[in-house]
């Protein structure tokens, strides 16, 4: 090669990465995702409705903000479980890293990572049993996201710098700058990591409102890939590496409506689901054998809570308990945490029931034959299910 081809293939590649560190350094500023905020004027800025690369963003939140009290979950606990509850917990800060789309695998992340980078004392874990896979779900918590926690924030640099060369990145900054980021709401990281009510109000308009809603959300609830045999173990380990003196873990079963539940037992997954809560069962009680204060309670199944009437027989557009029947509403969040730790308004008597191995057989007979009742009561309901669970598959 002479001396004016290497000219110009260094010329190149001078203005090649000149022009990729612009574009990088671009979206480290705008961040559209907020990839590395807290308690900073972009938290408040309007961002899309459908947060991307939420787990990236509450990895660092919960880095920065050094919680002692932290939610762990999919989109239900990041929906429903409230953040604006401080006196519940003698005014110490409280965090929700549940992220939507997360399986239970990726749910372990975050709990294990949480657990590394804040003086956690107070751990509420949602689970349920179709999320209940260690496949990596749509929240997408990788490991570059997580980790040890010394060098942690140098690490994540690195890493918001890489992902800042991304087309997408670039082209959601680029919206944001000239104004056309289309419709917006506040982002989760601005209610301390709770997904923000206008957002899921805005959604739900999206879908022309709760009734449309509940069919995708049936669907995918009876399609969901849990639980899955390894996921047990992975969560019983789990334990083990978070349990320590200080700690409290409330792992809660959280409580879809009732129509979720017959749509496991109409897709033949009610044996899988009632075994799986079983399994759990045990994993607690032997952790607790061990000195670990952790609970496992369950509010699913078939309570005064669960089963109100969806718009298709009341009649009216919302649900007062439920975004629709996959997502409660905060309420029904304050309520888990009324019983969970008391305070607040008190839960109905039927409405969360601590599991032990004392009684888990006996809660769950008295599940069926509820499931049994809420079939004949609410025909109308379970023959709708029925219909759109063996119907073709709709996508919104």
């Amino acid at each position: 090669m002479d001396a004016a081809a290497r000219r110009y293939l260094v010329c190149f590649l001078a203005c090649v990465g000149l022009a990729l560190g612009a574009v990088s350094l671009l979206n480290y500023q705008v961040d559209p995702y907020l990839l590395h905020q807290w308690d900073s004027p972009l938290l408040q800025r309007p961002r899309q409705i459908n947060e991307k690369l939420g787990a990236w963003a509450k990895t660092y939140a919960v880095a920065r903000y050094r919680p002692a009290i932290i939610y762990i979950g999919n989109s239900r606990t990041e929906m429903g479980l409230p953040t604006g509850v401080r006196a519940l917990f003698d005014g110490k800060r409280v965090f929700n890293s549940a992220v939507s789309g997360a399986s239970v695998g990726d749910a372990i992340r975050l709990a294990e990572h949480a657990a590394r980078v804040s003086p956690v004392e107070t751990m509420v874990w949602g689970i349920d049993a179709p999320t209940f896979s260690l496949e990596m779900g749509a929240a997408r918590v990788e490991d570059s996201l997580t980790g040890a926690g010394r060098g942690f924030f140098a690490r994540r640099a690195l890493v918001n710098l890489q992902r800042g060369l991304t087309v997408d990145m670039t082209q959601d900054s680029l919206r944001i700058l000239t104004g056309h980021a289309g419709d917006t709401c506040r982002s989760s990281l601005a209610v301390y990591g709770q997904r923000d009510e206008t957002c899921t109000r805005k959604g739900i308009a999206h879908w022309l409102g709760t009734r449309d809603a509940i069919p995708v959300r049936l669907q995918e609830f009876g399609d969901g890939a849990g639980p899955t045999p390894p996921s047990t173990p992975a969560l019983d380990a789990s334990i083990g590496n978070l349990c320590r003196p200080g700690l409290r873990l409330r792992l809660y079963i959280n409580p879809t409506h009732a129509l979720t539940l017959y749509a496991l037992h109409w897709r033949g997954k009610w044996d899988a689901m009632q075994a799986w809560q079983r399994a759990l069962v045990q994993v607690a009680e032997r952790h607790r054998q061990r000195g670990c204060d952790v609970r496992l309670v369950d509010f699913s199944g078939f309570n005064s809570i669960t089963t109100e009437a969806t718009p298709l027989v009341s009649g009216k557009p919302d649900m007062h308990y439920y975004w629709e029947v996959s997502h409660y509403r905060d309420n029904v969040g304050r309520l888990i945490l009324a019983r969970l730790f008391g305070g607040g308004t008190p839960a109905p008597a039927d409405f969360g029931v601590e599991l032990t191995p004392a009684n888990v057989a006996a809660h769950q007979a008295a599940m069926r034959a509820a499931r049994d009742r809420y079939r004949v009561e609410h025909a109308r309901e379970t023959a709708y299910a029925q219909q759109v669970l063996d119907g073709p598959l709709i996508r919104r």
